[in-house]
């Protein structure tokens, strides 16, 4: 059993390691900025040698883009957000204010995380094309993921007479946005459960019948 235990241990320090230096990463970043951040800054904030971060990310933009991905996922799995848990469970609601109601209780959590980096991430593709290039996309998948949303609400009994999925869409992508979960959570102090419980409100009055 001692031996399974040791094995196990084994096998997690790695990505315990991993996960300090991302943390470590995500308070530099925020912090000073990423231009202004050096890999042997955030090696020591994690307590490892640099050469660790050059091992495991290869340079700093891959270590960035590992971020925002693990920021939006919530952990290091190699789960896409449309089949995570949540996302599954909120698409096999009976009615449309029932997924409603897990869509945004999902995406809040997701822009607890993300909101916090988002504009040190546009700063930082500002400054370096090359980080552009690893989130280039031809579709935001921001917008994909709502987009899905979207189309399977509006076929939910309880849906508003009227309301297309396109337009669930755009409200979805623009209600439930890094920039307008900022503007109240950060700039006038709400707290995360007020922000999901008036975003559900203001969607709900929108997209379902009363």
């Amino acid at each position: 059993m001692s031996q399974v235990n040791s094995e196990n241990k084994r096998a997690r320090k790695p990505r315990e390691t991993r996960r300090r230096m991302l943390e470590a990463a995500r308070e530099l970043f925020v912090q000073r900025g990423y231009g202004a951040t050096a890999l042997q800054e955030i090696a020591d904030r994690a307590g490892v040698a640099v050469q660790t971060i050059y091992f495991t990310f290869g340079n700093k933009r891959v270590l960035l883009k590992e971020l925002a991905d693990v920021s939006i996922a919530g952990d290091d799995e190699p789960i896409a957000t449309m089949d995570r848990p949540w996302f599954q469970e909120a698409l096999a609601a009976e009615t449309a204010d029932a997924q409603l109601r897990l869509h945004v209780h999902g995406t809040t959590r997701i822009l607890g995380r993300v909101a916090p980096i988002i504009e040190m991430l546009r700063a930082a593709a500002l400054a370096d094309p090359g980080i552009a290039e690893l989130f280039d996309q031809d579709t935001d998948p921001r917008f994909t993921v709502h987009t899905t949303a979207a189309r399977s609400l509006a076929t939910k009994p309880g849906i508003r007479h009227g309301v297309t999925a396109e337009h669930a869409a755009d409200l979805l992508f623009g209600l439930l946005s890094p920039e307008l979960y900022l503007l109240f959570v950060r700039d006038r102090g709400w707290s995360p459960d007020q922000w999901e419980s008036w975003a559900y409100d203001t969607l709900s009055s929108q997209l379902c019948s009363r």
